[in-house]
């Protein structure tokens, strides 16, 4: 019945300034039960776009049933026909791509270039979450023993869910939901209440791209359907991003309940110099690391630990090239740095700065206090850049999430990789060398999940594995890649003797 599935017509969610946004089930858009709902704001601007409804309990309840019942006969659509339907979103998000990358641009204030880098790398999910055909495969021994076969077979598992963060409000959701329907599961999404705009733009494309009634859902909302959610009896499996202590609480509650789970917590990225790097490189790299979306992503190389006599020549140039980046409004040409999502947040990025400096900390650019001409309510934060010796705890063991750069000294590659191992987080590193002895050696004692070698974002392409180790991720497996297609269905085997 889905071998030729063609929607009569597209729907197009227009959103008028104070306008409660709907959340989707069933294959349809209807307001929420709950009548709370909260502002949702430029924050280049502080214009009010729309208001997000704080789904609840009722609303959840209604997403979880609507896809249960989706799953009783998506799970039975042949691999082939399900990757059809993930076909035509994807060329929906092709036709579609300025239009979502200025959604994310108004919603979370990056730079039109780096909204449009984070669709591109949703969009690769998609396309790798097509090959769902041969990924599925099984395996299979004749003979095991005397006249006795073996089989594996991948089978969905029924009802996931996904809470994803406001960093990147795209591409976080669609490193899961794609991989999830092309195994026959159906999907819940709960977006950030920060960044509702470019879900609610997906989901248009989603139902404009044909998935039956119920195999995708998007409820709005916060914590309470985040909570509601977790503890569904219905929902079979949970993948959440967000910081450490939220991580590690979702995955036990979760876990507890014999859920799946995969919950990506925080980072505080090393990037190791050695003497010999090429610093011209090194420092473009490195600035475009840690002052990329404002600091807002997981992967930002924020600390910078300078090996042996290195550490002067690399402070004077990273402070210069940090002072030439551009601070405004990211749909304007030439700006190369936007705002801090909320003025919440950029509340607690700059108590951490001054609790750097408390703890003894050396200033050597201070962002904040920026100002943007035209746009006063924009929650504005400049690059800012510290050197420590160590002493600051807030500096060590805190994920800032900001522009913010903190620079160490080390005696050698022994002392950088120690500093590194020390860290409660291991999501992401990198080293920049000319010496391969020193890249191999780096890679093998360092401790860290995903490792770059002059490569300042150590972020694997969507058929390798995303995801850290100790505080920055509680679960087995992780996302993309194969890892995705084991996190979505479970292993059945099957013995066989015939007589």
């Amino acid at each position: 019945m889905f071998a030729d599935w063609h929607p009569a017509c597209s729907i197009r969610v227009l959103v008028r300034d104070g306008e409660v946004l709907l959340n989707y089930m069933g294959g349809a858009w209807i307001p929420a039960a709950s009548a709370r709902s909260v502002e949702v704001e430029n924050p280049a601007t502080g214009d009010v776009l729309c208001r997000v409804p704080l789904s609840g309990q009722e609303d959840v309840d209604r997403a979880v049933t609507v896809a249960a019942q989706a799953w009783a006969t998506w799970r039975r659509v042949p691999p082939v026909l399900r990757a059809r339907a993930l076909f035509r979103f994807k060329n929906l998000l092709e036709r579609n791509f300025e239009e979502l990358a200025r959604t994310i641009t108004l919603e979370h204030g990056k730079t039109l270039d780096e909204a449009r880098a984070s669709v591109r790398r949703g969009i690769e999910n998609v396309e790798h979450a097509c090959a769902v055909p041969t990924l599925m495969m099984g395996e299979t021994l004749e003979d095991v023993a005397a006249g006795i076969d073996c089989e594996t077979f991948r089978q969905p598992i029924g009802v996931f869910a996904a809470i994803t963060p406001f960093n990147f409000p795209a591409m976080v959701p669609l490193w899961f939901w794609p991989y999830a329907v092309a195994t026959g599961n159906t999907f819940i999404v709960k977006p950030s209440e920060l960044v509702p705009l470019s879900q609610q733009l997906l989901f248009e494309m989603a139902h404009e791209a044909g998935f039956p009634a119920g195999v995708v859902n998007l409820v709005h909302g916060d914590a309470e359907a985040a909570q509601a959610l977790i503890e569904h009896p219905g929902v079979a499996g949970v993948s959440f991003v967000g910081s450490s202590p939220v991580a590690r609480e979702v995955y036990r509650a979760a876990a507890a309940q014999g859920k799946r789970v995969q919950a990506f917590g925080g980072a505080r990225n090393h990037v190791v110099v050695m003497p010999d790097a090429d610093l011209g490189r090194t420092v473009e790299t490195a600035v475009e690391s840690c002052f990329g979306c404002a600091g807002q992503r997981c992967l930002a190389g924020s600390v910078i630990v300078a090996v042996g006599d290195v550490y002067d020549d690399l402070a004077g140039r990273l402070v210069d090239a940090a002072r030439r980046i551009s601070v405004g409004s990211g749909l304007e040409p030439g700006v190369t740095m936007g705002p801090l999502a909320s003025g919440r947040h950029l509340d607690r990025v700059c108590s951490l700065i001054q609790q750097g400096v408390d703890d003894g900390a050396e200033l050597l650019l201070d962002g904040r206090g920026a100002a943007v001409k035209g746009l006063p309510r924009g929650h504005w934060l400049g690059p800012t850049i510290l050197a420590d010796d160590g002493s600051s705890i807030a500096l060590a063991r805190e994920e800032v999430f900001g522009p913010v750069m903190v620079l160490r000294r080390a005696d050698d590659l022994d002392d950088a990789c120690a500093m590194v191992r020390e860290s409660p987080y291991a999501n992401a590193t990198s080293v920049f060398t000319q010496n391969g002895r020193i890249a191999r050696e780096f890679r093998h004692e360092v401790g860290v999940s995903m490792i770059g070698v002059n490569v300042g974002v150590a972020a694997p392409m969507a058929f390798f594995p995303f995801g850290g180790a100790k505080g920055s991720f509680y679960g087995d497996l992780k996302a993309h890649g194969k890892d995705a297609i084991r996190f979505f269905t479970d292993a059945r085997v099957v013995m066989s003797r015939w007589f």
